[in-house]
């Protein structure tokens, strides 16, 4: 009887959480653009930061999908 490999990749686990991961990115560039007009800087819309959350969220999302396969292995005693 054959074995089923029922591991996720790093991209599937990517495809999965990029949603989340882009999501607390514009909340973070959000706040970081409220911490920026104290400093002098201009306002960051909430509009603005979802847009720039798109691209950023890649990096972001790569990360944490190497992350969460490196907990799963762990997990499995790999």
């Amino acid at each position: 009887m054959t074995e089923v490999d029922n591991t996720w990749s790093v991209k599937k686990l990517a495809i999965v959480f990029y949603p989340f991961a882009a999501g607390a990115v514009a909340i973070n560039l959000f706040l970081l653009g409220l911490i920026g007009i104290a400093l002098g800087f201009p306002a960051i819309s909430p509009v603005m930061s979802v847009w720039l959350s798109i691209p950023l969220g890649i990096p972001a999302t790569w990360w944490a999908a190497k992350w969460i396969r490196g907990l799963m292995d762990e997990a499995d005693g790999k």
